[in-house]
């Protein structure tokens, strides 16, 4: 990819990352969260948000190249920055960004398929969503679990790319997320930061896990 179009895609993540803060804002509830994370500062940092959206669109480019797929990943991860935002804020993952995100990923994807001739990896993405809902479905239901059907909606979600690059990435993607949201969860528990039976957001993780497994692709 030329250095014209990482500079064309960094653009437009700012622009997505000054976008996300007002429309999060939109779909988060009132609710009190019962964690000890401080309240995001939109006046003090400005610009977070925005190098966040940054960062994730150029490294998606550099990782996914000219695939014609391309822009439903980056489609894709401006819905998840939003939902990374709001599930922050009030453990909540909304059902209309997760289907916005949803029909972003299938319709995308079967257009890419479509334009490029290989319907197999189409195959592949919704086999990749199938095994991803199937795994975390089962977690969900297992004794004592605390995982939401809203993360299993958003897993089915990601299982689309993920599966589109492969199954490596698929596995690497589901196992990465896991693994950051219970060192998040053991790190808080050393600080006292949360007690055992305080609620954290899978969301991010999720989202940060399958974005890993794209980049190490």
């Amino acid at each position: 990819m030329s250095a014209a179009a990482l500079v064309s895609i960094a653009l437009l993540g700012a622009l997505v990352g000054l976008v996300v803060p007002p429309v999060s804002r939109r779909f988060a509830t009132a609710d009190a969260r019962p964690w000890a994370f401080p309240e995001p500062q939109p006046v003090r940092w400005p610009w977070a948000d925005p190098m966040v959206a940054v960062t994730v669109f150029v490294g998606l480019a550099v990782a996914v190249g000219d695939n014609p797929a391309l822009p439903v990943f980056l489609g894709v991860a401006a819905v998840g920055l939003v939902l990374a935002r709001v599930d922050l804020a009030c453990l909540r993952l909304p059902d209309p960004l997760v289907l916005v995100a949803g029909l972003l990923a299938l319709g995308g994807l079967t257009a890419a398929a479509l334009l490029s001739g290989t319907p197999g990896r189409l195959l592949g993405a919704l086999g990749g969503a199938t095994a991803a809902v199937a795994a975390h479905v089962l977690l969900a239901l297992l004794p004592g679990s605390r995982l939401g059907f809203g993360d299993v909606k958003l897993a089915a979600v990601l299982g689309l790319p993920l599966g589109w690059l492969g199954r490596d990435a698929l596995l690497t993607g589901l196992f990465l997320a896991h693994v950051l949201h219970g060192g998040l969860v053991l790190g808080l528990l050393a600080a006292r930061r949360v007690h055992r039976n305080t609620l954290l957001p899978l969301g991010p993780a999720l989202l940060l896990g399958a974005w890993l497994a794209i980049l190490l692709n």
